[in-house]
């Protein structure tokens, strides 16, 4: 019988012929009539969609029908993984129906709508105009042309922003590395929220800086009375100081520098800086071991600039500059001075 018979080998008599035409006509048969439970299954809804799956690959598996017919299994399940999400399953049974038969149109359009769906937009593009070569008047294949269309425009906007963003923060990296300037983690972010410095196109550090008053609740300006709270009217013009705390907090690395100049912005979950990444920021606080060196609080000339303060040996930018503003005559300034007080943390 040809059931018997070995892979490969030839029937010898027409018994034998007969039998395999029988088998194959019965494979042919229960195929179609398990393509056709299948149909009737997507039809009764999404309870029903993996009874579907499961006929359409009982008729794959049948492997007796043309390879256009096959091409509709496939096309068929393709569907309904759609149906389901799984999108990665629809593509791969779409591009099996395609190769069977490269004019499926509606293999063709899953293919596209499931690599649509995978963000898979320059394939998805392609799967569409390989459609409408064979239907040019498919109105499905051209409304989700047109939401690839969409997309990839959106795509290229949101590339363009990161891409400025990148390079503007690694211009900001450049600047810090030729100023000498030694970028520490940021401080105090509750109060700064995202402001950070920028640079522009004259290559002019602008920077936003803190101010913080450890007794002041108030602020006031030169020839106001002294306010009530300050019963030795101790913070008059004259008697504020202004110091940075010196070596607050630990440089950043390049890399960390690059991701906190992207908070907040649309290039915030890059990872991959290339060759920024792996360098260092240069940042040594060594040198003169004097009780000056050494001291918690750095008295500022507020007659000096910016830039000049900023690149004191022992300024780390806790992200933005930070200052404290105090008065000689206050009886905090004693403790301040010593070392003995520490900044409140903010919650």
């Amino acid at each position: 019988m040809a059931l018997w018979m070995e892979a490969g080998s030839e029937p010898k008599t027409e018994k034998e012929l007969a039998d395999l035409d029988a088998i194959s006509a019965l494979k042919e048969s229960t195929a179609l009539e398990l393509k056709e439970k299948g149909n009737e299954y997507v039809k009764m809804g999404k309870k029903h969609y993996s009874d579907a799956i499961d006929c359409y690959t009982r008729a794959i598996n049948q492997n007796a029908l043309s390879g256009t017919d096959q091409s509709v299994l496939y096309s068929n399940r393709a569907h309904v993984n759609l149906l389901l999400g799984n999108h990665r399953y629809a593509l791969q049974d779409a591009e099996n129906a395609t190769k069977l038969n490269p004019s499926n149109v509606k293999a063709l359009y899953r293919a596209a709508k499931a690599s649509f769906s995978l963000n898979l937009l320059a394939e998805a593009k392609g799967l569409c105009e390989k459609g409408l070569q064979h239907s040019s008047s498919n109105e499905e294949l051209k409304k989700l042309a047109k939401q690839i269309d969409i997309q990839n425009s959106e795509k290229e906007r949101r590339d363009a922003e990161v891409s400025k963003a990148v390079s503007s923060a690694k211009a900001l990296v450049s600047a810090f590395e030729t100023r000498g300037l030694k970028i520490g983690k940021p401080m105090y972010q509750e109060l700064t929220g995202l402001k950070k410095p920028t640079l522009d196109r004259n290559n002019i550090l602008h920077w936003p800086v803190l101010l913080l008053y450890p007794e002041l609740p108030h602020m006031f300006s030169e020839g106001c009375p002294p306010l009530p709270w300050d019963k030795e009217n101790a913070y008059t013009r004259d008697a504020v100081e202004l110091y940075y705390e010196a070596c607050a907090g630990v440089c950043l690395s390049k890399g960390d520098i690059l991701r906190y100049l992207l908070e907040g912005t649309t290039a915030s979950q890059v990872e991959d800086f290339g060759n920024e990444e792996s360098g260092s920021a240069h940042c040594s606080t060594k040198g003169s071991t004097s009780q000056v060196d050494t001291a918690r609080w750095m008295k500022i000339n507020e007659k000096r600039t910016l830039y000049n303060v900023l690149k004191e040996p022992r300024f780390v930018v806790p992200g933005i500059p930070v200052f404290w503003v105090v008065s000689r005559n206050s009886s905090f300034y004693k403790d301040f001075k010593s070392g003995n007080w520490s900044p409140p943390e903010l919650a």
